[in-house]
């Protein structure tokens, strides 16, 4: 196994493929089950509404299924990642220090190579979930109401077109703070008060400059989330006749609304630790799979 390789998230994602695989399975599991709480939701009210138990019944073994895959997710992804982890920064400071690598720069890639496998592991499901529930939000809204539906393609097409306009200075501000980053061990080794204070100060205003972008995103993100949920029951009341279905359509707009305020804070990472492995990324072939 060479210890030359690029860091990157596919990079990893092919080296422990078979790790990957098993969770990225069970998110995928999870993710379609939970999609499906709000329909079973109102098939359950319909049913009831006619003297029938059979949806409850539904739903139940739903969420018992649901509770079963994520209890065993959890306990796998703390167990795959932590090896990965430990396999991937023994190899980086390895290389670097045959490179002569300086250890505050060894440090700090060390620092941020946590940051991919942490992405792998809680981010990565987070993502996978979020977007396995607008697709099938979206799906099945077009079911249920057509002009809802349409709404929420609004919404998204909002979302894509605002991070296609910012997503070059979102870079450009995380390469600004890992430059800073990567200096800090030997602004506090410094003798001189001076030189850590400048550095936390610089560390500082990147900080901020990369949080006033995302309030930007998000407050542009939450105007059309507000039109969305003033505009959506008023569609549903006009257009949908069956009660339960009204009731499910309105948790699948509140369930969108809060996967697409999720969407900066993911969108963030993958620019942030775009920006990293071009940091730690290096020539030399990957490594073998493992």
């Amino acid at each position: 196994m060479s210890s030359e390789q690029a860091v990157t998230i596919s990079g990893l994602v092919r080296r422990f493929w078979v790790r990957v695989s098993i969770t990225t399975v069970l998110v995928v599991l999870e993710s379609v089950v939970t999609v499906l709480f709000p329909l079973f939701i109102g098939l359950a009210i319909n049913g009831l509404l006619v003297d029938s138990m059979n949806g409850v019944i539904a739903f139940g073994a739903l969420v018992a299924a649901a509770v079963i895959l994520g209890s065993a997710r959890r306990a796998y992804d703390t167990r795959a990642y932590a090896a990965i982890y430990e396999t991937t920064a023994s190899e980086l400071v390895e290389r670097e220090r045959a490179r002569g690598t300086d250890v505050s720069t060894v440090v700090a890639r060390t620092r941020l190579l946590s940051e991919f496998v942490q992405f792998l592991e809680t981010s990565l499901p987070g993502v996978a979930n979020g977007s396995i529930s607008l697709v099938g939000t979206l799906v099945i809204l077009a079911t249920i109401n057509i002009p809802v539906f349409l709404g929420c393609l609004g919404v998204v097409l909002v979302v894509v077109v605002q991070y296609a306009l910012t997503g070059r200075l979102n870079y450009r501000l995380n390469e600004g703070f890992n430059d800073e980053l990567e200096g800090q061990v030997d602004a506090i080794a410094s003798p001189d008060p001076v030189v850590a204070r400048t550095h936390f100060r610089t560390l500082m205003r990147w900080s901020i400059r990369l949080s006033d972008l995302e309030t930007v995103n998000y407050a542009v993100i939450f105007v059309a989330v507000i039109a969305l949920l003033v505009y959506a029951p008023v569609a549903l009341v006009d257009q949908t006749a069956e009660y339960g279905f009204v009731f499910a359509a309105l948790m699948y707009v509140f369930q969108f609304t809060g996967d697409l305020e999720a969407f900066p804070y993911y969108v963030q990472q993958v620019i942030r630790l775009r920006e990293i492995s071009a940091r730690l990324g290096d020539t030399g072939e990957d490594a073998a799979p493992a």
